[in-house]
């Protein structure tokens, strides 16, 4: 007769939380063999298994919504799914080694900072500058990454290079003239759809498509990123309110701008 754990056993077993395992269950990646009469959890070895697939995927940065077609509901079915499976290992293969990357001018930044301190010739502010940009930019893409599907991604990488320090500075300068006027907008109760607000929207969207430079797929993720501040980490969303200026009232006013205009 095989061995059956109840959750807790189970875990401890595995090396993960009793929550993990209630987590996994309701995202259908690992259902409990059976239940007690009393309606507990019951694991079993084979469970072991699953789970320890589940682990070593998601350790590998997997998002836990893609691996259930991956694992599939047996071995047949994880088999099957392979081909599946080798392609989601290539895309994380490309996002990690993207990562490195801009890992790797960070370490460069930093080391050439150091050295130049080293050999007593005083801090030079420019390379702080470029450190900083770069560990920016290394923390913002993680976290932005999953709002961007793989082609936009690889659009975003290609226009990289027109994006410049001096460029970054006329935009932010911009976007606050911008967002101050849509400020006064709110004020004096304009209607969203009157025309001095459907001018100010005008200059939002060349904006917008400043970034985007036109491109549908690009624009999809940012509305995804956009459409979901409430959930981005809580120093990200701090320091766009901080940078920006920008607040829930003017979000919601320009929204409604966009859609009557469109």
């Amino acid at each position: 007769m095989k061995k059956s754990y109840q959750s807790r056993e189970f875990a401890l077993r595995a090396g993960v939380t009793v929550r993990a395992l209630h987590h996994y269950d309701r995202l259908g990646l690992l259902k409990p063999s059976r239940r007690s009469r009393a309606g507990y959890r019951l694991y079993s070895d084979t469970d072991l298994i699953r789970l320890e697939q589940i682990v070593v995927l998601k350790s590998m940065g997997l998002p836990l919504k893609e691996l259930a077609p991956l694992l599939g509901k047996d071995r047949t079915a994880a088999r099957d799914g392979s081909a599946g499976l080798a392609q989601v290992l290539a895309r994380q293969e490309r996002v990690l080694a993207d990562k490195r990357r801009q890992m790797d001018r960070a370490i460069f930044a930093v080391t050439t900072a150091r050295r130049a301190l080293e050999a007593g010739s005083g801090p030079d502010w420019t390379l702080f500058i470029r450190i900083i940009r770069e560990i920016v930019m290394q923390e913002d893409t993680d976290w932005t990454a999953q709002y961007y599907s793989e082609e936009a991604k690889a659009k975003i990488e290609a226009r990289r290079h027109l994006w410049s320090p001096e460029l970054q500075e006329r935009v932010t300068k911009q976007w606050n003239e911008l967002f101050r006027d849509v400020e006064k907008l709110i004020a004096e109760g304009v209607d969203p759809a009157s025309e001095r607000a459907q001018a100010v929207a005008g200059r939002w969207r060349t904006l917008v498509e400043g970034f985007t430079g036109g491109d549908p797929e690009i624009q999809k993720g940012l509305n995804r990123m956009y459409a979901d501040v409430p959930n981005w980490p809580a120093e990200r969303r701090a320091t766009f309110q901080a940078a920006y200026g920008i607040r829930p009232e003017i979000q919601e006013y320009m929204r409604k701008a966009i859609t009557a205009s469109s």
